[in-house]
């Protein structure tokens, strides 16, 4: 578990000191979806954390038909988009090729009140090349950052590196493989 105490650094669960670089964590996933929308839960948000950049690379050439292609979060009773949610047309993709979350998604939340899984963003574009945003857990429920395309293939084919990088908020913040 990654704590915070006033007056020490910031460290993960082994005692070293995060960087602004953040903690790191990946997952692959392999594409099977049949001419429908998939949603795959990629990660899994406990306490509240802040997302410095999520980056999606191509690891096997992608099938002909991969649109609306997002990021989103989920807290099983309400989806807040990370990315817009008629996403980026990214068919046949080479492997190589990347998707990032660069600008915003929607206007900045105020209140980040764990009722629901929440969002927030800097309001001003450009500020760094990722768009960096708060992600909070609803209370006892599983909240998923997830990745959603959609496909006409039958079924599609291919595969991606999900990579993520974060630091804990509050002291239970965190995020694991979905």
């Amino acid at each position: 578990m990654t704590s915070y105490q006033a007056g020490t650094a910031l460290r993960d669960a082994n005692g070293r000191t995060v960087t602004d670089l953040g903690l790191t964590l990946s997952k692959s996933v392999t594409f099977t979806g049949n001419n429908t929308t998939v949603v795959t839960p990629l990660f899994h948000v406990t306490g509240t954390v802040e997302v410095l950049s999520i980056v999606g690379v191509v690891t096997t050439d992608l099938g002909a038909n991969h649109t609306a292609a997002a990021w989103r979060l989920n807290d099983q009773t309400a989806q807040s988009n990370i990315t817009l949610n008629t996403g980026v047309d990214i068919s046949a993709a080479k492997a190589g090729s990347s998707i990032v979350k660069k600008g915003l998604a929607a206007a900045a939340a105020v209140f980040l009140n764990n009722s629901a899984g929440r969002v927030s963003e800097p309001t001003t574009l450009e500020t760094m090349y990722f768009s960096p945003f708060v992600a909070v857990k609803k209370t006892g429920a599983t909240t998923d950052i997830e990745y959603v395309y959609a496909t006409t293939d039958t079924p599609t084919s291919g595969a991606m590196l999900f990579t993520v990088q974060y630091l804990p908020v509050s002291s239970d913040g965190a995020l694991t493989t979905a």
